[in-house]
């Protein structure tokens, strides 16, 4: 789920742990990685952002406010 937010931009809704954990999915053929919330209930994946440096992983957990996430392929 997206909000609109002015200057024509979207930002994704608050992370909610007790219905959300957050996953990095990684492809074994093409090394690309993203970052987003898998629901626990039906195991659905929203990606949030793609991941190219490590970097990017601490902006995510900074930004959510999540400790540890796991990766899976």
């Amino acid at each position: 789920m997206f909000k609109w937010h002015k200057g024509g931009r979207f930002e994704s809704e608050m992370f909610d742990p007790e219905k959300q954990e957050a996953v990095i999915r990684g492809s074994i053929c093409t090394r690309e990685k993203a970052a987003g919330f898998r629901n626990k209930e039906d195991g659905t994946f929203t990606e949030i952002m793609l991941i190219r440096s490590y970097k990017d992983i601490e902006r995510f957990k900074e930004k959510y406010g999540i400790d540890t996430i796991k990766t899976e392929y």
